[in-house]
């Protein structure tokens, strides 16, 4: 099994101080009340009991502005946060969901991906259905592309070709382009995020479990996906439960692997001891136990029972925590055949 081994750099984390770190729990939708899409669909009656738990938990929302003032370092947190994004702009949240959030006053993050929307895609929002988000104050528009195509698969000129006509789009219809991102299908590579850091965008999600700490990357922010299966009340209940790991670094920084490095071994070096930790990833296309090797107490180094099945590998590990919380860290890999 390969090794690889990479300086750890600036480029891909961010720095932090060893004081305590609350996190911010950042979720993630798609559709609301669209059932032949379960894999990117909540019902209405799950997504009213996801609000319900959050107002539970009293955990409060952050705004995207805070947001971006936390995880540039210029806003401490005093508390555990969670924060709302949206992906592609679907006409059910719009009729299912917004409605809810605009009582409830709760600001979210909408990313936009604007080709249907220029073609009055019946199952998209409108432009001016985007402006009222908007202009309410309590939405931020966030990039996703023009197409929302499989960017690891195709060539860097096209996938600028792209970037660029979404942000026309954002300067005809809304007058600002924001700098933050979301990676379409939560894939990416490092070609692709120095192309996005080149048009702007600052902060740019990815879309795979995890707890927001001034640790990760900037470059691939993690988020919970809620779907009909992942968005099932006994897994969210964990998600409200769930607090980042004091985490050091990790190495290699592969976002992306091929025939040549897949699988690659991943060490994590922790500012805390993690004995009692639990990983699990897909690689072999199933779910199973990670193997882990516990180089110190605070070192551990994963290795994976076979090659990662293409397009995604998932990482999940966890660690239970003091008052019932769950410390969890989640990585996920763009696999090309």
């Amino acid at each position: 099994m390969k090794k690889i081994i990479i300086i750890f750099t600036s480029l891909f984390l961010a720095t932090s101080s060893l004081a305590e770190n609350f996190g911010v729990i950042s979720i993630m939708y798609h559709r609301v009340g669209e059932s032949k899409y379960p894999s990117t669909n909540v019902s209405p009656e799950m997504f009213k009991e996801h609000l319900r738990l959050i107002e539970e938990s009293k955990i409060p929302y952050i705004s995207p502005n805070d947001f971006k003032s936390y995880i540039l370092g210029e806003l401490k947190l005093d508390q555990r946060k969670i924060l709302f994004t949206v992906d592609d702009a679907f006409k059910s949240f719009y009729d299912n969901a917004w409605p809810l959030l605009k009582e409830k006053k709760i600001p979210f993050i909408l990313f936009v991906n604007t080709r249907e929307i220029n073609q009055k895609h019946s199952n998209y929002m409108n432009w001016d259905q985007i402006r009222e988000l908007k202009n309410s104050g309590l939405v931020t528009i966030g990039g996703h592309s023009w197409s929302h195509d499989y960017f690891v698969n195709m060539k860097l000129e096209d996938i600028e070709k792209d970037i660029k006509q979404s942000q026309k789009d954002y300067e005809r219809e809304l007058k600002s382009i924001s700098d933050i991102y979301a990676h379409t299908f939560g894939e990416t590579n490092k070609d692709i995020i120095n192309l996005l850091k080149k048009y702007n965008y600052k902060i740019l999600f990815g879309q795979h479990s995890g707890v927001i700490s001034l640790n990760e990357n900037l470059s691939f922010l993690p988020r919970f996906s809620l779907n009909e299966n992942y968005g099932k009340i006994e897994r969210f209940k964990n998600i409200l439960r769930a607090e980042p790991f004091n985490l050091k670094s990790y190495e290699p920084k592969v976002i992306m692997l091929n025939k040549e490095n897949n699988p690659t071994n991943l060490k994590i070096s922790f500012n805390e001891k993690v004995k009692g930790i639990n990983c699990f990833d897909n690689s072999g296309g199933k779910w199973q136990n990670t193997k882990i090797n516990f180089i110190t107490s605070q070192d551990i180094e994963l290795s994976f029972s076979a090659p990662f099945k293409p397009r995604r590998g998932r990482l999940n590990c966890t660690l239970p925590s003091s008052n019932k919380k769950i410390k969890w860290f989640g990585y996920q890999y763009s696999v090309l055949n």
